[in-house]
């Protein structure tokens, strides 16, 4: 007589050693099942009946690999074949059913937001509101715990920030092995709420399509190291670019029947990650910021500083985590808000810069950036025609989003990789220091300790950007080199500071004129006249 079916019990209170009875088979998933790759179901099974026992490894959605594991049940268990193929049916039935409440219980826990007690409010709305906020802000972020890097880390947080918009940002920190670009990353998403990021130290190329369909929807996805996730540099660009992924793939029931579901990922999303490859992530490094670790020695001592006063117990560790979670509460009350920008037609980038389609809607996006974290010092604006509520981006947004864009354009206007216009930089200081204007790899390499292929490799590119020239020697003997120009970044900085320098003073020229646009905010101050859509 066959048992009921309440006494077919799954249990699954250790997930790796999950059980099932099927008078008179005893079940058992060892290592239990993997949540990812719903088109398939790979599973370690002991099963048991009384003191025999067999162990087999087996995907339960193939069919034959399934009759294979019925037919070996009932030779070495003694059992008929209908009650084995009605066990494992059972099961799959079951365990798909437990998979999908366990994906669905991981997406409420991620969604789980603080509830934030009326102090904590009122302490996050003052902080927004209060004038120079983009100046605490950069200070304040240094009191987490973040060492130096004052541009990049301010830079960093405003992209993180934008993942609650329409079209976040992305960034990619550039650097060496062990100089830190990984902790900034770290330290400065602290500062994002945990139900906001979803963390990553590699990515396989399919693990973008198996999150939840809005799991990722303005979050910020954070990948310690893009060396390792090369194989999902594809779902990651479609992401940034067309804020939304699918994939097709087949998926049989358990009638044996194969049907196509498509898996749909939704963002938009703000994705950062770590590499030292600078040239190997060209079309993800178009569609993001690229910030370059700070590699000098003023660096390395603030950083070692710090240190010792942590080993000697001077930092007050407490304070800053209670400042971290100031950050965590006032990006909490940060709302999705729509963003005009009176000023973007006079806007211009400079000419030097490379790729300026895409480098331009960077810049544009960056202060409409600014202006968002300042929404608590913005008006609500109302468009009479489309009903739609916005705020306005003012000329002080726009100088804050030059300062920190400087640098960044400055690297996009360089036809140098950033570690040999590193090497340039210092090859040039130490030619001065030692009043010379030639040099050869020997002795460079002694200076500088730097290693023969890497040099090799360095002064190839210079000589192709016409920066060195062979000033005699041959192959045999060793070359001796010449810089061609000593001014040539200062004077390419020069012309990228100008123009961003002269945007912003001609419209503070222009709104000082009667008649001049008057923007609302209150940077400085109460919120001055609202201007009329």
């Amino acid at each position: 007589m066959q048992e009921p079916a309440s006494t077919r019990h799954l249990d699954t209170t250790n997930p790796s050693h999950i059980t099932y009875n099927h008078p008179p088979l005893e079940i058992t998933v060892l290592g239990g099942i993997r949540l990812e790759g719903l088109d398939r179901m790979r599973v370690t099974l002991k099963v048991q009946v009384e003191h025999l026992a067999l162990r087999h490894n087996l995907d339960l959605y193939n069919d034959n690999q399934t009759e294979k594991l019925v037919r070996k049940i009932a030779e070495r268990l003694e059992i008929g074949t209908s009650l084995a193929a009605a066990a494992l049916s059972d099961l799959t039935d079951k365990l798909e059913k437990y998979r999908l409440e366990e994906i669905e219980a991981s997406q409420r826990e991620h969604e789980k937001r603080k509830m934030l007690n009326p102090k904590e409010i009122r302490q996050a709305e003052e902080y927004l509101s209060a004038p120079n906020l983009m100046e605490r802000t950069g200070q304040d972020i240094g009191r987490t715990g973040v060492i130096g890097e004052e541009i990049n880390r301010l830079l960093m947080y405003i992209i993180f920030t934008s993942r609650k918009r329409e079209r976040p940002l992305h960034v990619i920190s550039l650097g060496g092995s062990g100089l830190g670009k990984t902790h900034l990353q770290e330290k400065v998403s602290a500062l994002i709420p945990d139900e906001d990021k979803v963390e990553n130290t590699s990515l396989t190329a399919a693990a973008f399509y198996y999150f939840g369909k809005q799991q990722l929807k303005n979050k910020l996805v954070l990948i310690e190291d893009l060396d390792g996730a090369e194989n999902a540099l594809f779902p990651i660009r479609e992401l940034q670019t067309k804020r939304k992924i699918i994939r097709t793939v087949p998926f049989k029931n358990t009638k044996g029947e194969t049907r196509s579901v498509q898996l749909i990922v939704e963002g938009p999303v703000s994705i950062a990650g770590c590499t030292t490859k600078e040239n190997l992530y060209e079309d993800n490094a178009n569609r993001s910021f690229l910030i370059h670790i700070d590699e000098s020695t003023v660096q390395d001592e603030k950083i070692m500083e710090y240190q010792r006063r942590l080993s000697a117990g001077k930092t007050d560790l407490a304070a800053q985590q209670q400042l971290v979670e100031r950050f965590r509460n006032m990006q909490r009350i940060l709302v999705p808000a729509q963003v005009r920008n009176p000023y973007a037609e006079q806007l211009k980038i400079p000419k030097e810069v490379l790729r300026p389609r895409r480098t331009n809607a960077h810049y544009l996006a960056f202060i409409e950036a600014v202006t968002f974290y300042h929404q608590y010092q913005r008006e609500k604006q109302f468009d009479r025609q489309t009903g739609e509520e916005y705020i306005e981006t003012t000329i002080e947004d726009i100088r804050s989003a030059n300062r920190l864009m400087k640098e960044v354009l400055l690297r996009k206007a360089d036809t140098l990789t950033v570690a040999v216009r590193n090497y340039f930089e210092r090859l040039k200081k130490y030619l001065k220091d030692q009043k010379g204007l030639s040099f050869t790899n020997r002795q460079i390499r002694q200076a500088l300790r730097i290693k023969a292929a890497t040099l090799k490799r360095y002064h190839s590119e210079l000589l192709v950007n016409g920066l060195l020239q062979v000033k005699s020697g041959k192959k045999a003997t060793g070359y001796i080199y010449q810089v061609t120009s000593f001014k040539d970044y200062e004077q390419l900085q020069e012309r990228i500071h100008g123009v961003l320098d002269e945007i912003t003073g001609r419209l503070e020229r222009k709104e000082r004129r009667p008649g001049g646009p008057v923007v609302a905010h209150r940077e400085n101050g109460p919120a001055k006249e609202k201007k009329a859509s």
